[in-house]
């Protein structure tokens, strides 16, 4: 213990990575971010987070030619880092100075993440008009999702971070994953502005799930199937992360003829109907426990409720033809 403890003293003992650590444990911050916080150089910077990260004390991860940084959330690191935090002076002058600068930086994201949804708000509105509000859906799943909670959530094709702000009292522990950059910055946003610090979002691939297979308790996917091309395949690689007892809540449109919402909105697929999303339970093991339809002006929105099993027999288990063969049904 001792010998592992070193590596994350010696990176801590410097003032400007105190800072660092300080700082990541309130946002998810990039290099030119604290450049611009700390005043100092970006190769000095960068040199601190290498070291930090090194060390166990801070988490990074890319999202394009972007590299983030949090405060390490498992592991020893995150025992150290906590214990340290906790005797941070915040009316200490550079903490002042350095939370005032921060302050800018997120003012700065909210401005720019506000832009885009002003500018792309017209359709969304659109849309959802058409459709039930966005209130008794949530009730819906609030309903669904379990009472007592879970240890960690996974929102995939997270958006602008509403289901991670939803469920936010219910998880230890929330992640968000989106293809788009903007509406990343926007959930950004929405989640600093809700003080939601157990939740982050990441830039990835919906067919290429950046978690080792079990990792989370409950899986959301809401409004995003009928975008992908291969839906079914998508669901796969959500259960593929989800652990044996875990829950999946998928939220989607019912089958419907707005053949405009191909070119206008870039749908892929019209809605989906129970016999296709049954197949694909199926196959990947889950169990559906409850369907629900909100009927809307001119369009249904649906919700599967699905449960990954404690304990699957071998003998039970689709082969993984089988598998195969009903994903691509």
């Amino acid at each position: 213990m001792v010998q592992a403890l070193l590596p994350a003293l010696r990176a801590i003992a410097e003032p400007t990575r105190l800072r660092i650590l300080w700082l990541c444990a309130h946002g998810e911050l990039s290099v030119s971010e604290l450049v611009q916080i700390l005043g100092q150089s970006q190769p000095r910077i960068s040199r601190h987070l290498k070291l930090l990260s090194e060390a166990g004390l801070l988490e990074r991860f890319r999202e394009g030619s972007w590299v983030f940084h949090r405060i390490a959330r498992e592991g020893l690191g995150a025992d150290v880092a906590g214990q340290l935090l906790g005797l941070i002076d915040e009316g200490d002058p550079d903490i002042e100075m350095d939370t005032t600068r921060l302050a800018a930086v997120k003012s700065e994201r909210a401005k720019s993440a506000a832009d885009y949804f002003r500018r792309n708000a017209a359709d969304w509105d659109r849309i959802r008009s058409m459709h039930v509000d966005d209130q008794d859906v949530e009730a819906a799943l609030c309903a669904l999702f379990p009472p007592d909670g879970v240890n960690n959530l996974l929102d995939i094709g997270t958006g602008t971070g509403r289901m991670l702000e939803l469920f936010a009292d219910r998880i230890e522990s929330g992640h968000g994953i989106d293809l788009s950059r903007d509406m990343l910055a926007v959930a950004r946003a929405n989640l600093e502005n809700a003080g939601v610090q157990h939740c982050s979002v990441r830039h990835g691939d919906l067919y290429q799930l950046p978690y080792p297979p079990h990792s989370f308790d409950a899986v959301t996917i809401h409004q995003v199937l009928h975008f992908m091309d291969e839906p079914g395949r998508a669901l796969a690689e959500a259960v593929r992360v989800l652990r044996p007892g875990g829950i999946l809540l998928l939220v989607d449109f019912a089958p419907h003829d707005r053949e405009e919402f191909r070119t206008e909105y870039s749908h892929r697929r019209l809605g989906f109907s129970e016999s296709e999303v049954a197949i694909w339970f199926e196959a990947t093991g889950l169990k559906l426990q409850e369907t629900r339809h909100l009927p809307g002006a001119s369009l249904t929105v649906s919700i599967w409720c699905g449960n990954l099993p404690k304990e699957i027999p071998a003998d039970t288990q689709s082969s993984a033809d089988d598998n195969k063969r009903l994903l691509d049904a």
